[in-house]
């Protein structure tokens, strides 16, 4: 079914407004808490999503000025600059860098191709990555402070992404893709069905959307998670599994989320 894009970027929207409701809440110690991301605090993951939001934007409204900034590798040092704001200045930077992402993108074509970092996009594609990550550097977040984001459909589009990066997967880690079919069959935190492949498929995944997310994102080892996951390819494949882009991702260690 096509995605109605309009609709992607209410869901973007959606998951700025449920992490700002946890990020306001933070106390000083929360800031500096650290995440389960070798090196990273808490301030480091919020640094993170609004330097990627305000070069989204760049890219959305200026490809020549993105890759200029590619070019001058604006991106090597921005945690270091960040260290330097104040927790309010730094709430501040994403809360703006996040509305000019939603700004910049309602009026793109979804069909436009757009400069990122290695091959140009869609804008579908340009707008779910960004869903992704602030869902995932927000899980990160929430991870180790005391406030609760529940999950909502909208991991939905993390879902998508996880399915559609399974043979990035394998060639991110220079092993050949394992290209056997598998089914996946996920509950979603409402409680409705979403299933992408053959049901038919020997190998299998089944289990709720957020633990799939969880794996696809590493943001959870699968021993951590109660995924059902039948036949080789099915487990290869989340023995490998990156939804996003850059080098092979560490993941977490088996037993640092025992209780879920």
């Amino acid at each position: 079914m096509p995605i109605d894009f309009q609709e992607l970027v209410d869901d973007l929207a959606g998951e700025h407004r449920d992490l700002e409701k946890v990020v306001v809440t933070l106390g000083p110690d929360d800031w500096e808490r650290d995440s389960h991301a070798p090196g990273w605090k808490v301030r480091d993951q919020l640094a993170h999503l609004a330097f990627v939001d305000d070069i989204a934007t760049l890219g959305l409204r200026d490809a020549a000025g993105f890759r200029q900034a590619v070019d001058r590798q604006d991106g090597l040092k921005y945690l270091e600059r960040s260290r330097a704001l104040s927790h309010d200045e730094l709430l501040q930077w994403w809360r703006t860098a996040s509305s000019e992402l939603i700004r910049a993108a309602r009026p793109v074509d979804p069909r436009a191709r757009l400069a990122w970092y290695g091959p140009e996009m869609s804008a579908t594609s340009y707008v779910t990555a960004r869903l992704m990550e602030t869902w995932s550097h927000g899980l990160d977040i929430v991870d180790v402070v005391p406030a609760e984001r529940p999950d909502t459909d909208r991991i939905r589009h993390v879902a998508a992404i996880g399915v559609r990066t399974r043979g990035f997967s394998y060639v991110n880690r220079g092993l050949e893709p394992n290209e056997d079919p598998v089914f996946v069959d996920l509950t979603l935190p409402s409680g409705a069905s979403w299933t992408h492949g053959d049901p038919d498929a020997p190998a299998r995944i089944r289990g709720a959307a957020t633990d799939f997310c969880r794996v696809v994102t590493q943001r959870r080892h699968l021993a951590d998670t109660h995924l059902v996951v039948e036949g080789a390819a099915a487990r290869s494949w989340m023995e490998v599994a990156q939804a996003f882009a850059g080098p092979p991702g560490e993941g977490r260690r088996p037993g640092q989320f025992p209780n879920e």
